[in-house]
């Protein structure tokens, strides 16, 4: 089903057809299409340069596209941006907030600045303090948060006013791996609440965690659609991973190893992977030809493919590599 779809022919929450923008030559966006259904969670994937950063930038009415057109919970991003503003709730790949101010005050201004009122505005302030267990932090200056901290204040301040649409541009982005797990617990339970979210993400197994459904895009276009299983299974098979003890020629490993295989093998260092088909039963039959060629490893596994193979089927490098530096420079300045 493509995300344009939604059960039961409602209308997506958000909708993009055509996006494109470019700063000079650089092309960020070449003609996205993107649809959301309601209480759904698309991770849009990508490396570094690939236009995730613009596409939020125009759902969000921050810049307007050259061409194309999105809505976003009804209302056009370019014809109508002051009701777009109001329906959603953002949170950007660095914490907007006030290190100055503590927790609570933070987002007491925020609810102040969506108009809530006096009142409804602390009420909101102590409720997310307390739903994202940031309470006994809530009198202390955002200064002496952590980053886990600082992240999670953050998305708080997204969901002051209740937007029916949550945006998350690359929300872990320079977290340890325990705040990061932290945080996909926060935003888990806020998807168990009925939120419609669009993540944006350069990490794999983020997007496996926490999306529905992946939109894979690079050079500011879709290269592939569909959830975690049904990406893997454009790539199919399984995946021999192969680890070199130290001095073993790769070349040779890789001769052997192209008796097996598939399709084409990767070489990073002392470490080979290539995709295989016939299960376990390869293990003995590759294990004994690297031995009769006198290849010798450190270690051999048999395992599925990941989002990762995914994306170097698609595209030749991996998700977390950087790529076309002038287009990412373009983004964080947009």
């Amino acid at each position: 089903m493509h995300l344009s779809d939604a059960p039961g022919g409602a209308p997506n929450i958000i909708e993009a057809h055509g996006l494109t923008k470019s700063y000079g030559d650089v092309h960020a966006l070449a003609g996205l299409d993107l649809g959301i259904p309601a209480g759904s969670v698309l991770g849009l994937l990508g490396p570094n340069g690939a236009g995730k950063t613009t596409a939020v930038s125009i759902l969000t009415t921050l810049i307007e596209p050259d061409a194309g057109s999105a809505t976003v919970a009804g209302a056009d991003v370019v014809t109508n941006p002051g009701t777009v503003r109001r329906r959603i709730g953002l949170s950007g790949q660095y914490a907007a907030v006030d290190e100055q101010l503590t927790g609570f005050e933070n987002l007491d201004l925020i609810g102040r600045l969506y108009h809530l009122g006096t009142r409804r505005a602390r009420e909101r302030a102590h409720e997310l303090l307390d739903r994202f267990s940031l309470s006994d932090a809530g009198a202390r200056p955002v200064k002496t948060y952590s980053g886990g901290m600082r992240r999670r204040l953050d998305l708080a301040g997204a969901l002051i006013a209740n937007p029916p649409v949550l945006i998350l541009d690359e929300p872990t982005t320079g977290l340890d791996p325990r705040s990061r797990t932290e945080l996909w617990s926060v935003i888990q339970e806020m998807v168990q609440a009925g939120a419609t979210l669009l993540l944006t993400t350069q990490y794999m197994e983020e997007a496996e965690q926490l999306a529905d459904e992946i939109v894979v895009i690079d050079h500011g276009r879709e290269i592939a659609q569909g959830s975690v299983d049904e990406l893997k299974t454009m790539v199919g098979g399984e995946r021999i991973d192969l680890s070199l003890r130290t001095g073993t020629n790769a070349d040779d490993a890789r001769r052997v190893l192209a008796r097996f295989t598939i399709g084409d093998i990767q070489i990073a260092g002392r470490k080979l992977t290539a995709p295989v088909s016939g299960g376990v039963g390869i293990l003995t039959e590759l294990l004994r030809a690297l031995d009769s060629e006198n290849v010798e490893i450190d270690d051999i596994a048999l395992r599925r493919p990941t989002l990762d193979d995914v994306f170097l089927a698609l595209t030749g490098h991996t998700a977390e590599e950087t790529i076309e530096p002038s287009a990412a420079l373009m983004e964080e300045v947009a």
